[in-house]
Parts: C-alpha cells; sequence; structure tokens
C-alpha cells in the first residue's frame, strides 16, 4: 500500500480502523486484532493487516495509531508488532460531536454531545480526562451525565493517557500497563504526585526508572522529595540484600549520597539528615540512637522482644515428678530400641521444663531423635493421644510442628510422624497486603510448638509467629547456627543464642558418623575452619575433582549422567551455586542441565517465557509464597503437563506443575513465580535434602565465598556429595567466617530486656 502522506511524525506506523478483534486476553492484555489501513509508512500491499501486542481492549471501529514493526510470521504470516500506539482522537467539532454521541456515551445525544464541544471547544476530551470538574461549566448537564462520561473516557483513554505519557521516558507497553493494572485511574496522579512510590508497588522498577519519571515533574536535583525517596530505597535495598535490621545514620547518609550525586548536583550530608529527621518526625521511618529504621523492621524486632519476655515470664510454673520423666524417657528408649546420650536427655528433660528452649547442633548430631523424644514424653506426662484421628470433634491437636519451608515441613512430619506444615501456613497468610489469620488477637491453638530450621526465619516472620503464641504455650525453637542466615532481614537464631536469654541445649555429639557417613564428618571440619586431608579421596559417599572454572560445566555433565544413568531422577540430583551470572553461575547451568536432560524433541511440549523455555519434565523451584495453592518459596516441582490455548476454554496457556503430589496450574503472568531447579542457590536450598548434592567451588565466586555458605550446601547431601572446582577456593571459603554482620539489635534488647531486666 502506498504512503498517504501522514502528518505524523513518529515512523514506522500504521493508522488504522479495528474491523475485528480476534483474539483479546484480559489477563496479560495480549491481543491480536485485524486493521484497515488508513495511513502507513511502512510499505504494504494490502488494504488490511493483523497488529498483535501487548494493548488494552481496542474497540472495532475505533481509529489508532499503531507504531512497531512489521514481522513475517512463519505460520499466521505478515503481522505488524505494536510497541507503542494510541487511540485517534478526533480533532475536529464534528468528528468529537460523532464521538460523544456514539454508543459508548449512552444518554448523551446530539444535542448535548454539541453543547458540551460548544463551551469547552475541540480540546475538550483531554480537558476532561486533566480535571472533569470542567464539565460543570457545561449548561444543563446533570451531575450523573457528568460522571458517565468522565468514566467513560477514562475506560476508553486513561490506559492509552498512561501508555503515551510514560512511552516519552522509555517505558514499553508491557511496563505500563503493569503500572496501569497497579493503580487503574490514580496511575497519572501516582506517577505525577509520587512517582517514587512505584519502586515500591510495581514489580519492575527500580530507582532510576523512577528518578526519570521525577525529573520530569521537576523533582530533581536535592528536591526533598527526591532525597527522602532515596532514603528509603536505601534502606529497603540494604535490608533485603544484605539483610540489616537498620543502618547506622552514617551509612545511610554515605549510601544515599552515592545514589543521588551528580557531578553537577552533589548531595550534602546535611541536606540526607535532615531529610532524615523529617522523615522521622512523619513517622515515616525510626531513628533510634542513630540507627535508622524502616518501621516494620523497627517494630518487628520490638515486638519480637515483647512476646519472647511474655512467654519466659509466664505465670504458670512448669514442673513435673522427675521419676515419672525418667519412666517415660526409658519406655521410649525401649520402644525405639536405642539410649538416649546424656545431652539429649538434657535436651529434652530442658525441653519440657522450660517455656522456651533452644535445641542447636549440626548434622548428624540427633536434633530429629531429641525432637521425637520431646514430643513422645510430653504426650505421656500430659496424658494426651498423638493419634490425630482423636482429634476430629474440632479440638486442636496438642502438639504443632512447623518450619520455614514446605520441604522441612515434610521431612519434620515423616521423621515424626505428626502432623508439620510450614510457618504461613499454620498462620494462615492470606498473601499480597491480606496479612495473617492468626496474630496477637486471634492467637494458636494447642499446647507445644516445635519449630525447626530457625536459622531460615527472618525477623518479619519470627515476630508474626511469637506474637501468635498464647501464654500457656510451650515453644522449642531448633536449628543449625553455623547455617547461612534467613534471606530476610535479621539474624534471629544468632540473637538469639548469643544473648543467652532462654535456656540453650547444644547437641555436639556425631551420631550418624557410626553409619560411614564421610559427609557428615566433612561438614564438622568445615563448621570447626579445616578441611579434611583426605578431601581428594575417593569416598563411598563423596568426591571431590579439580578442575578450572571453565571446566566445570563438563564435570558437572557428566556426574549428572552417571548418576541419571544409575537410575536417579532429576528431582533427586541437586547442583549448588551461589551465584547467577558467570559461566560456571546459577543461569547457565540451568540451562545447559535442561538441554541435557530434557532437551526440545518432537513432541515434547514446551512454552516460552521471556528468554526462557519451559518444558514437560522440567524440574522447577517456586520463588514466592502461594498461599492460596499452598505451594511456598523453596519448594520445588515437576512440569507434568503443559495446556496449550487453543485446547482450554480460558484460551490461555497453562503449565500443570506438581509439588509433592499437589498440582497447581500456571499462566505465563504466574511464571514469573518459578524458575528452572536444575541447579539452585544455597540459599534456597536451605531446609531442603537431597539425595545428591553436586556443587561447584571456584574463584569466580569470591564475593559469596563464605564458611558458613559451604557448610550449608554440604548438609544438604544426603547420600552423595560432589565437589568440584579449585581448592584454594575452597581454603579461601572456609577462612571467610561470616557471622554476626548483620545490623541487628535483637541481642541487646534480649539481654536488657530478659538478662539484665531492663
Amino acid at each position: 500500500m502506498e504512503n498517504r502522506g501522514s502528518q505524523e511524525d513518529q515512523a514506522p506506523y500504521i493508522k488504522g480502523e479495528v474491523t475485528h478483534v480476534i483474539f483479546h486476553n484480559e489477563e496479560n492484555f495480549y491481543t491480536v486484532a485485524a486493521v484497515k489501513v488508513l495511513d502507513t509508512t511502512e510499505q504494504l500491499d494490502e488494504p488490511q493487516v493483523t497488529v498483535v501486542g501487548t494493548l488494552p481492549k481496542v474497540e472495532p471501529e475505533d481509529v489508532y495509531v499503531f507504531f512497531g514493526r512489521l514481522h513475517d510470521h512463519p505460520k499466521f504470516g505478515l503481522q505488524y508488532v505494536v510497541e507503542q500506539f494510541r487511540r485517534d482522537i478526533p480533532q475536529t467539532a464534528q468528528g468529537i460531536i460523532h464521538y460523544l454521541s456514539s454508543d459508548r456515551f449512552p444518554g448523551i445525544g446530539k444535542k448535548t454531545a454539541e453543547s458540551i464541544v460548544k463551551s469547552l471547544g475541540e480540546r475538550v476530551i483531554t480537558l476532561i480526562l486533566e480535571d472533569p470538574s470542567v464539565l460543570e461549566n457545561v449548561p444543563k448537564l446533570t451531575e450523573d451525565k457528568r460522571k458517565l462520561i468522565y468514566d467513560q473516557l477514562v475506560e476508553h483513554q486513561g490506559i492509552e493517557q498512561v501508555i503515551l505519557f510514560l512511552s516519552k521516558y522509555g517505558f514499553g507497553i508491557e511496563l505500563a500497563v503493569k503500572i496501569y493494572q497497579v493503580y487503574k485511574q490514580q496511575t497519572l496522579d501516582v506517577i505525577q504526585t509520587n512517582p517514587y512510590q512505584l519502586i515500591q508497588d510495581v514489580e519492575g522498577i527500580g530507582f532510576k526508572r523512577a528518578d526519570l519519571l521525577g525529573e520530569a515533574i521537576g523533582i530533581s536535583g536535592n528536591h526533598p522529595d527526591r532525597i527522602q525517596a532515596g532514603c528509603i530505597f536505601c534502606l529497603n535495598e540494604l535490608s533485603n540484600q544484605q539483610g540489616h535490621v537498620f543502618l547506622a545514620q552514617t551509612e545511610i547518609v554515605h549510601e544515599v549520597i552515592q545514589l543521588l550525586s551528580t557531578s553537577s548536583n552533589p548531595i550534602s550530608a546535611e541536606e540526607v539528615e535532615s531529610a532524615l529527621t523529617i522523615m522521622d518526625e512523619e513517622g515515616k521511618i525510626v531513628i533510634e540512637e542513630e540507627r535508622i529504621y524502616l518501621k516494620t523492621l523497627f517494630f518487628a524486632e520490638k515486638g519480637l522482644v515483647t512476646n519472647i519476655k511474655r512467654l519466659v515470664n509466664r505465670e504458670e510454673p512448669l514442673t513435673f515428678v522427675q521419676s515419672e520423666f525418667l519412666t517415660a524417657l526409658g519406655e521410649l528408649e525401649e520402644t525405639l530400641k536405642m539410649e538416649y546420650a546424656e545431652s539429649q536427655k538434657k535436651g529434652i528433660e530442658t525441653a519440657l521444663s522450660s517455656p522456651i528452649m533452644i535445641l542447636t547442633g549440626g548434622p548428624g548430631t540427633g536434633k530429629t531423635t531429641v525432637i521425637k523424644g520431646i514430643v513422645e514424653i510430653y504426650a505421656k506426662l500430659h496424658g494426651v493421644s498423638l493419634e490425630p484421628s482423636d482429634y476430629k470433634d474440632g479440638n486442636p491437636f496438642p502438639v504443632l510442628l512447623v518450619a520455614p519451608t514446605g520441604r522441612a515441613a515434610k521431612r519434620m512430619g515423616e521423621a515424626t510422624n505428626l502432623p508439620s506444615l510450614t510457618i504461613h501456613r499454620l498462620l494462615g497468610w492470606k498473601g499480597g497486603t491480606g496479612g495473617f489469620e492468626k496474630n496477637e488477637h486471634e492467637q494458636l491453638e494447642g499446647n507445644l510448638l516445635i519449630v525447626d530450621e530457625v536459622s531460615m526465619v527472618d525477623i518479619w516472620l519470627a515476630n508474626q509467629l511469637f506474637k501468635s503464641i498464647p501464654d500457656h504455650m510451650q515453644v522449642i525453637l531448633v536449628g543449625d547456627q553455623d547455617q547461612l542466615p534467613s534471606v530476610g532481614p535479621g539474624q534471629v537464631l544468632s540473637d538469639l543464642l548469643r544473648s543467652r536469654a532462654i535456656p540453650i541445649v547444644e547437641l555436639t555429639d556425631i551420631y550418624r558418623q557410626e553409619e560411614g557417613s564421610s559427609i557428615i564428618k566433612l561438614a564438622h571440619e568445615i563448621k570447626n575452619g579445616a578441611l579434611p586431608e583426605d578431601l581428594k579421596e575417593a569416598k563411598d559417599d563423596r568426591r571431590f575433582f579439580p578442575c578450572h572454572q571453565n571446566q566445570v560445566m563438563q564435570v558437572i555433565e557428566k556426574v549428572y549422567l552417571n548418576a541419571v544413568k544409575k537410575g536417579y531422577a532429576p528431582k533427586d540430583i541437586q547442583v549448588l551455586a551461589p551465584m547467577y551470572r558467570g559461566n560456571a553461575g546459577i543461569e547457565r547451568l540451568n540451562l545447559h542441565l535442561q538441554n541435557l536432560v530434557n532437551p526440545p524433541v518432537e513432541g515434547r511440549r514446551e512454552i516460552e517465557f521471556g528468554d526462557v523455555v519451559y518444558r514437560k519434565g522440567d524440574v522447577v523451584l517456586q520463588l514466592m509464597n502461594n498461599p492460596d495453592e499452598q505451594v511456598f518459596n523453596g519448594d520445588r516441582g515437576e512440569i507434568v503437563a503443559i495446556i496449550y490455548a487453543k485446547e482450554n476454554v480460558e484460551k490461555v496457556d497453562q503449565i500443570v506443575i506438581s509439588f509433592e503430589g499437589i498440582e497447581v496450574v500456571y499462566t505465563k503472568k504466574d511464571l514469573s513465580q518459578i524458575t528452572h531447579a536444575y541447579c539452585s542457590s544455597i540459599h534456597k536450598a536451605q531446609g531442603s535434602e537431597f539425595p545428591i548434592v553436586i556443587m561447584p567451588v571456584v574463584k569466580g565466586y569470591f564475593r559469596m565465598l563464605r564458611r558458613n555458605l559451604i557448610y550449608t550446601g554440604v548438609t544438604r547431601a544426603k547420600q552423595f556429595l560432589i565437589l568440584c572446582g579449585e581448592q584454594d577456593a575452597l581454603f579461601q571459603a572456609i577462612e571467610q567466617k561470616d557471622e554476626h554482620n548483620r545490623n541487628s539489635m535483637l541481642c541487646d534488647k534480649l539481654k536488657d530486656s530478659l538478662v539484665t531486666g531492663n
């Protein structure tokens, strides 16, 4: 088709009338539409073209200007892929009258439309969208009709206004739509008053993008709002990325200056300090003796101290007859055909006689055995049943077993033969801003609470859990102090142990070593800052393969294929690495392993999501909590089915993932919740055990090499551990003892509150 000499100054574009909407997905706005071409800069031979892209609902007979590129699809032929667009708003008085009196505005006839245009002029649509009160200047126009006109214009024009506004600053349609879906009709108002709010509310918006919008509306340089936004951003980043509960004032001032200053417009320390003071006075942050807190973290730390003190100082004394305890212990040992060691007996007795206690110890020290003893003897001494079927009348089960992840909870349940669940599920987390069902007003039911893998619990979750615990409930916290701290802020287990504010029993004797586990021995040597002399010797359950970073992929491939040949499924083999980037990073290892064990073959279904391809049979990892489906961050699953859009009534592609028998359906918009799990970060594997663990350790990981990282990775291996890489890198990691390096006042506040009584 010949270029018709459009007045449009952007190129390339197609201006056309929508004749038919072929497909429109209400969830992600993906649209396919037939368009009659009215004007274009493209070389087209046909009067009609198919446009595809992320578009809000387009209306037949409406005219749009689409900006994008031609693409010859191998199956569907020539298409126009839309990158930006706008509705072609009528420019003449007659066109606007026709538009306003159309079926889109029921009750607005031609005479009313003429009156509106006469009163407000040919810029009427823009004026109404900017300020609906201008309609009050139209004679005899009722309030209902004014509202109808504005609402309809917002519905038809609002998102397009947002897209056009954001496109000037480099925002594509998909990101603009995502922003609109969060704020709806308030989008432009939010963007034009506080663009920095987008950082908190919209996934994919970082400080630089928000700052660009801020500059566009005059919030730039040393504007107080910009400095305040920088303070909040730095507090959030360092809390979430480095685990700090607070920042020292000198730290936050330095970080904000680094973030906001430019050569032409430096930010001074005085300006940042002034902003912090104002934010504290306005209740946006909390300053405590030059410690700068996000409000949620300050009150989480304070609340946790308050509730631990409440439980420790319970009014009812915990006592039992010593002879009854010894009798129950002897009967249990006889049933289990074993004898508890003295430290284990001490653990059981302390747990039963304390309102709250900590049981800690490394792998193979018998923590699970002690937990089982605590539960069984508690039931015996209190005369309660541990048979779940006895509690079908609404009476609460007396013992609650919980852990931070689904896999850790499952392991705990299997070891005790009792019901177990995640902390989030116990507390009734409703997702998003829904909060938790259990809190200080609606507390837990039961008498004994055992929390495993406490090292994984951050300050937010710990506070939520403890305020939900009633005064009468006994609490046993179980964890390994040498593992990695939580992904979220704080170092709760470490702080509790260092405070000595509550009873602690540490198990040090290794019992599983007699089973010949050299993995357990290696873990304890790493814990003590050493490596065994026989590291390179082949053991029945572990090996070390020396190799350079560029050889890691080869070694892992060989080990992985050997394990598969021996009958292990991909879900039984876990590669663990500390970093995502690089030629030995998680991303490359995942891609390589997927193509190795689950390659593209004819008949094997797959779906693309950005640069990632998911296939039936892939092993995947859940990245966030999904309480509605009872699937949580860190759960591993397998893709068991892929259903294409044309095969289901919803007309959207679907992926079905099985998590230990729980099947969850994902659409494309949900796929940001998962990632491939052939290789996982060591942090994500915490709380889980795998038959085979393959762990590369190379100098390229230098920023992450720490003793607790290696220790945590090693202790994930249940049957076989394969280390590969550079021995020097392993030594370097073991020498870096990374403990108590997070800013936290929990230990000090517990000491002041419980030890000294302040």
